[in-house]
C-alpha cells in the first residue's frame, strides 16, 4: 500500500476558527485520512497552529499576556475544539517549536549559500507614536487594487492580492491607530523568487493537470504575472530569529523571519516534533527527504493556494535539497454565512467551539462535507443546514437504523434472526450496494466530496427502499421466515453503513457498529465484492438498539440559532 502524507493549512493562532476554516482545510483532510487508513494505506496527517506574525502579538497584547503565554493557551484551546470534531491528526504541532526554528534556519542558510537570498535596504513604515517599525498587519488601510478599506499590510482579505504596507492608501497603525506614519530605511532579507521563475513554472507544469482547476488556475495566474523578490524578515519580537552565524548584523537588530516563510516549513517541523517523540520508530525525513514513495496531498482554501503552489515550492527548490513537494493540492472556495463573511466582531456566523456547544460534531461534519465549496463559494444558512441534517442523517440513516433494530427486537428478540435464505430481492440489493459502494470509493479516491456524500447518501437510501419494498411489518403476518430474512439483511446494511460512513460521521459509525456483539469484527473496510453478499453479521448475533443517533432539529431550535448567530432567509 502507498504512503500518504497529508497536511491541511495551518490554522492561525489568534482565536477559534469558524466553520469556513474547518471545511476549507482540516475537515476534508481528516475525511480523506480516515478513508485511506481504512483502505490499508500508511497515512501521516500533520497540522499545527501558525503562531508567528503580527496578529499573534496584537492578540496577546489585547489579552494582557506575553506572546508565548497567549500562544500556548490558544494552541490548547484550538486543539480541544479539533478533538471535539474528531480530527484524526497524527500530530498537531506548533510553529513556535524548536524543531521549526531549526529547520527554518537551515532552509535560510541553504538559500543564502545557493544565492537566493539578498540583503537589501528598504524603506518601511515607522510609527513615531509607537516607537517602532510597523511590518505587515501592524499597518491597515485601503487596498489600492479593490478599494477595501480594512486591508492589511500583507494581504487584502477582500481581493486576496498580496501587499506591502507601503502599498496601502491612507495607512494607519494597527497598534495605536495613528496616521502620523513615516517611511524610514531599514535592512531586510529578500528571497529572490524572480531567479526561480522558470524552475517553478516547470515544476507546476508537471503537476497542474492533475490538480483541481481552482488550484491550477491560481498558481498559473501568479506565474503569468511573474514572481517577484519578497522580503522574508520582519521587525518583530516574536518569530524564528535570523541566525547570527549567517547574518550577525540583522540578528543583533532582532530581525525574525516573516511568518509566511516559516509557516509552510512547519509542516516539516511538526513532523519532526512527532518523530522526536519516538525517534527509535519514527523518522521524519522518511516522509520529507528523498521520499519518492510518498504521495503528498495538501488541503487549503483558495487564499492559501499561492503560498503552497508557488512560494513554498520555490523555497524548497532553492535549497537544492530533495525535500518532498506537494503532489496534489485540494483547494476550496469559501463558505459564507448567508452570503456574507463570518465575523467575530459583528457576532455573525458560527464558530467551531460554538458549533459543538449546540449540536454533535457529526451533524457539522456531514453537512460541511456534503456541501463543501469545491466548484464555487457556498453559503451556510440555518434553513439549509436543518433540512440537510433532518433529511439525510435523521430521516434516511437514523430512521433506518432505529426502525430495523426496534422492530426486530420486538418480533424476534435481542439476536439477529435467521429466517429464509437470501432470495432475488437480496441479490438485487447486493448488486445495487456493490455498485454504489464502488461509486463512493471512486469519488473518495478523486477527492470529490460532494459526489462522495451523494453516493453515501444513496447507499443509505437503498436500505430504506429495500425495507419499503419488503415491508417486514406486513411480511411478519404471513411469512415469519421471510420477515426475519428482511431484517437480517437490513442489519447487515447497518453494519456496512457503520464501516463506510466512518470518514464522514465517526461517532455515529461507532454507535452503529457497537450495536452488534461480533467477537471478531476487525474489518476496516468493505469492498464492493464483500458488500454484495451482505453476510457480515450472521444470525444469532446479539444486538442492542442504540440511542437516537440524530435528534431532529426543530423550527424552534432553528429560530434560536438564527437569533444567536445572526442570519435570515433574506440575508
Amino acid at each position: 500500500m502507498a504512503r500518504h502524507l497529508i497536511t491541511s493549512a495551518l490554522p492561525y493562532i489568534n482565536g477559534i476558527k469558524h466553520l469556513g476554516n474547518m471545511v476549507g482545510s482540516m475537515l476534508p483532510a481528516d475525511v480523506y485520512s480516515r478513508y485511506l487508513r481504512q483502505r490499508g494505506h500508511e497515512v501521516l496527517y500533520i497540522c499545527a497552529t501558525d503562531e508567528h506574525g503580527t496578529p499573534a502579538e496584537l492578540a496577546a497584547k489585547e489579552a494582557g499576556l506575553s506572546v508565548a503565554e497567549f500562544c500556548a493557551q490558544a494552541h490548547d484551546a484550538q486543539k480541544a475544539v479539533y478533538d471535539g470534531f474528531e480530527l484524526s491528526f497524527d500530530y498537531f504541532g506548533r510553529s513556535s517549536s524548536v524543531q521549526n526554528r531549526e529547520i527554518t534556519q537551515h532552509f535560510a542558510r541553504r538559500l543564502q549559500k545557493n544565492g537566493f537570498i539578498e540583503e537589501r535596504a528598504i524603506r518601511q513604515v515607522y510609527s513615531p507614536v509607537d516607537g517602532r517599525f510597523l511590518p505587515d498587519r501592524y499597518v491597515e488601510g485601503t487596498c489600492p487594487h479593490c478599494g477595501y478599506d480594512k486591508a492589511r499590510g500583507d494581504q487584502c482579505e477582500n481581493c486576496t492580492r498580496v501587499l506591502d504596507p507601503t502599498d496601502l492608501i491612507e495607512p494607519r497603525s494597527a497598534i495605536s491607530g495613528s496616521t502620523e506614519l513615516e517611511v524610514r530605511e531599514t535592512k531586510h532579507l529578500f528571497l529572490l523568487q524572480s531567479k526561480l521563475q522558470h524552475e517553478v513554472e516547470e515544476w507546476v507544469s508537471r503537476h497542474e493537470a492533475e490538480w483541481p482547476q481552482l488550484a491550477a488556475s491560481i498558481a498559473r495566474k501568479w506565474l503569468t504575472e511573474g514572481l517577484h523578490d519578497r522580503a522574508i524578515t520582519r521587525d518583530l519580537d516574536w518569530g524564528v530569529p535570523v541566525p547570527a552565524d549567517t547574518w550577525p548584523e540583522l540578528a543583533a537588530e532582532g530581525k525574525v523571519f516573516y511568518v509566511w516563510f516559516d509557516a509552510p516549513i512547519e509542516y516539516i517541523g511538526s513532523t519532526k516534533e512527532w518523530s522526536d517523540l519516538d525517534p527509535a520508530n519514527r523518522d521524519y525525513k522518511s516522509w520529507w527527504y528523498e521520499a519518492e514513495d510518498v504521495r503528498y496531498t495538501q488541503f487549503m482554501a483558495k487564499d492559501n493556494v499561492p503560498f503552497h503552489t508557488v512560494m513554498f515550492p520555490a523555497t524548497e527548490l532553492a535549497t537544492r535539497e530533495p525535500w518532498k513537494k506537494v503532489d496534489y493540492v485540494k483547494a476550496f472556495n469559501w463558505l459564507t454565512y448567508y452570503g456574507g463573511k463570518f465575523s467575530t466582531s459583528q457576532k455573525r456566523g458560527v464558530f467551531t467551539d460554538q458549533a459543538l456547544e449546540i449540536l454533535p460534531a457529526d451533524f457539522w461534519r456531514y453537512f460541511l462535507i456534503a456541501n463543501a465549496p469545491e466548484s464555487d463559494d457556498s453559503s451556510f444558512t440555518w434553513e439549509h443546514f436543518t433540512a440537510t441534517v433532518n433529511k439525510d442523517l435523521g430521516g434516511t440513516l437514523g430512521n433506518f437504523v432505529n426502525r430495523v433494530l426496534t422492530f426486530s427486537r420486538k418480533k424476534f428478540g435481542d439476536e439477529v434472526p435467521a429466517g429464509s435464505p437470501a432470495g432475488e430481492a437480496e441479490a438485487k440489493l447486493g448488486e445495487q450496494i456493490a455498485e454504489l459502494l464502488a461509486e463512493y470509493e471512486g469519488h473518495m479516491e478523486s477527492l470529490q466530496y460532494r459526489k462522495a456524500a451523494a453516493a453515501l447518501r444513496a447507499l443509505w437510501s437503498a436500505g430504506n427502499a429495500y425495507l419499503d419494498e419488503k415491508a417486514p411489518w406486513l411480511e411478519v403476518k404471513t411469512d415469519l421466515e421471510g420477515a426475519a430474512l428482511t431484517l437480517r439483511t437490513a442489519m447487515n446494511l447497518i453494519h456496512l453503513y457503520s464501516v463506510v460512513s466512518e470518514p464522514f460521521i465517526p461517532a455515529s459509525a461507532r454507535a452503529m457498529r457497537s450495536s452488534f456483539e461480533l467477537a471478531d469484527d476487525t474489518a476496516t473496510w468493505v469492498t464492493p465484492e464483500q458488500a454484495r453478499s451482505l453476510d457480515a453479521v450472521p444470525a444469532g448475533t446479539p444486538f442492542t438498539v442504540p440511542p437516537v443517533l440524530f435528534a431532529r432539529i426543530t423550527e424552534e431550535d432553528q429560530e434560536s440559532y438564527r437569533e444567536r448567530f445572526g442570519g435570515s432567509e433574506t440575508g
